[in-house]
């Protein structure tokens, strides 16, 4: 009998860790085949067709200014607008400030990590001028995505959209990593209260 519980314990923990190595299988399934190393991770690239409008590559220098305009063509209808540093290291940060042609402000944002993504509320069509300042040590490289009433667009009402075939399997690959992880930690919690009792009833022989 305990023999058999010392092995249900494992196989249960076996069980998890398949679920958790299924999950990064499927998640790395999901990478575009362009994908080939840490730089060339872009949300643009890795969300194809979720975006309205996606800007080249702008370096900026330390202390220096880029500035990128975009035209919205929606009214009474959310702009989620991102901004991403592709080379990404560690204390890079920027300062970026929103505003439009007549100079009403939408805001200031800092960003310290490598992605940033925000919503604003448009009421009427507009020409947004984005100011963007490198307040970090080094050069960096930025690209921005714009996406105008996303809830609403294609790329995430049509399941056969590129940007819904990444999203859904990433979302079964977050749940099979949580339930392997789940159950590879019960496995282990009965492996030990196994062992405990196997100790104890050798104590009482």
């Amino acid at each position: 009998m305990i023999f058999k519980m010392k092995k249900r314990g494992l196989i249960i923990t076996v069980v998890g860790l398949v679920l958790v190595g299924i999950s990064l299988i499927v998640a790395v399934s999901t990478v575009p085949s362009n994908i080939t190393g840490p730089n060339d991770l872009s949300m643009a690239a890795m969300f194809e067709g979720m975006f309205d409008e996606v800007t080249n590559e702008i370096q900026i220098m330390p202390g220096e200014l880029a500035y990128v305009s975009y035209n919205t063509s929606s009214s009474n209808a959310p702009l989620l607008w991102g901004i991403q540093i592709i080379d990404y290291n560690s204390g890079d940060a920027l300062l970026i400030k929103i505003s439009n042609i007549f100079g009403d402000d939408y805001g200031e944002f800092v960003m310290f990590d490598p992605i940033l993504f925000e919503a604003l509320e448009i009421t009427q069509s507009d020409t947004l001028n984005f100011e963007i300042k490198n307040t970090g040590p080094r050069s960096v490289n930025v690209i921005l995505m714009f996406s105008e009433d996303p809830e609403n667009s294609d790329a995430l009402s049509n399941p056969d959209s590129p940007a819904m075939m990444m999203i859904v399997p990433l979302l079964i690959s977050g749940f099979l990593l949580v339930l392997g992880i789940i159950i590879a930690i019960i496995g282990a919690i009965i492996v030990l209260v196994d062992m405990k009792n196997n100790l104890d009833d050798k104590r009482n022989y």
